[in-house]
């Protein structure tokens, strides 16, 4: 099936240009030059990709882009602007674009920019939402994860050029943000995906049970080895495997890791014959390995075998604009209902989520029964509600007592600002008390 382009803009002689362009392309092509009939074809027609015109006459390209993304978050949009300046760029990808162009275009970056937005579209739009229709739902087991915000674009970036190579991935996080969603996201796009996918918690065995669970025994290896057995390594075949919390390797383990690794190949316990390995390995732990081996806790002649590419997941409250629609996503697995309170948005989007992805799941899932027993429509997360919103100080006190940095707590509160300013940059900037300048340095800025 044709990937699907929609192409906004009020000149017609850009459209037939860009329809010319992208007619020996693999795309069903939907051109259209008003922002509502543009919007109308999110909806029915689902498209991977928009090029959309900043500058239209009945609603501005950044209204169109803002209620695109309400109806399907994982749209790949690429704004395009005769315009050349800072404020479209910073309000573009502020709302959610891919990608800024300028006119007059180039082509060959233009078809390169959407080939990459497309790729992007494929990995990461495993859940699609609509207001006016059902949402369609692909896989929710493994994908929900999945984000559409500019530090999770970057990543499915770097997922997309890695994922049919045979390089080692290292993937580095905090507990919860999801390291073996991303290290299936891999399997998933890789020309391995119809071998094997195995994964191991390095952490979950004993220590004596590790070594002969990974790599295998022979017959009296150790006592009550009456026969001998193939590792978990050996039975990945072509596939892929993944090695969850690396750092719970013995540095014994480590070792055979490591050498395993250089020769692509491995020894049974008690064994002598080498068996050649040809499965892709993709490995997960902490974001301090690199520290861990300066204590001696983790080789560093493995971390660097291991990190050929390395990817690190940002933790939930660095990308916050995930959080709703990650939330949307977790009650639709549940059985819904599947919407949210503008309380429990507004809680939600605040919240420190020090447990991550797991923790913003087990808040709803808890809260989500309560919600169905009510009838109600959508679901609140009172218990989320600490504080008062009158009461600043004791707002303050508990972002003391949730460990919040000054940086998060600013980075929420603008967010919020520009939030409820319907994006308005000159209104946040006035109800911030400061000047939009400030503001336009500090969203160029990733703060």
């Amino acid at each position: 099936m044709a990937a699907k382009l929609l192409i906004l803009d009020d000149d017609h002689d850009i459209l037939l240009m860009l329809k010319s362009v992208f007619a020996g392309e693999d795309f069903e092509l939907f051109l259209e030059s008003e922002s509502e009939s543009a919007l109308r074809r999110v909806v029915a027609d689902r498209p991977n990709v928009a090029i959309m015109d900043i500058s239209l006459p009945q609603k501005s390209g950044i209204e169109v882009l803002k209620e695109a993304k309400k109806i399907d978050p994982g749209l790949a949009v690429i704004m395009a602007t005769g315009n050349k300046t800072t404020q479209n760029a910073i309000e573009a990808m502020k709302h959610g674009a891919y990608d800024y162009v300028t006119k007059p275009f180039d082509m060959n970056k233009l078809k390169a920019a959407v080939r990459k937005a497309l790729e992007c579209n494929l990995l990461s739009r495993k859940v699609r939402y609509t207001r006016e229709r059902a949402p369609v739902e692909e896989d929710l087991t493994e994908d929900l994860m999945i984000g559409s915000s500019p530090e999770m674009i970057e990543i499915w970036k770097m997922v997309g050029t890695v994922a049919d190579s045979d390089a080692t991935v290292l993937i580095q996080g905090e507990s919860g943000t999801g390291k073996e969603l991303l290290a299936r996201a891999i399997y998933n796009n890789s020309k391995r995906k119809n071998r094997p996918f195995l994964a191991v918690n390095c952490a979950a065995l004993p220590e004596a049970l590790l070594e002969s669970e990974l790599f295998g025994h022979e017959k009296g290896a150790f006592t009550g080895a009456v026969t001998g057995k193939p590792g978990l390594l050996e039975g990945a075949g072509a596939g892929t495997i993944y090695l969850d919390r690396i750092d719970g390797l013995s540095l014994r383990g480590q070792g055979k890791l490591l050498r395993l690794l250089e020769e692509r190949s491995l020894r049974r316990v008690g064994g002598t014959r080498s068996t050649p390995i040809a499965a892709r390995f993709v490995a997960s732990g902490p974001s301090d390995l690199l520290q861990r081996t300066r204590k001696g806790l983790f080789r560093e002649d493995l971390l660097y075998r291991l990190a050929v590419v390395t990817v690190r997941i940002p933790s939930l409250a660095d990308r916050r604009a995930d959080i709703v629609p990650a939330a949307r996503a977790i009650l639709r697995s549940a059985g819904g209902p599947p919407g949210l309170t503008p309380a429990a948005e507004r809680a939600l989007r605040v919240h420190p989520w020090r447990g991550n992805w797991r923790e913003l799941e087990n808040v709803l899932l808890r809260a989500a029964p309560e919600a169905r027993s009510r009838g109600a429509a959508a679901v609140d997360v009172p218990h989320l509600a600490l504080v008062s919103p009158t009461d600043p100080e004791e707002l303050l006190r508990a972002a003391v007592r949730a460990g919040w940095t000054l940086r998060a707590l600013t980075d929420s509160y603008v967010d919020l600002v520009l939030d409820d300013s319907g994006g308005n940059v000159a209104e946040a900037a006035r109800r911030l008390g400061v000047a939009r300048k400030t503001l336009y340095e500090r969203r160029r800025a990733g703060g």
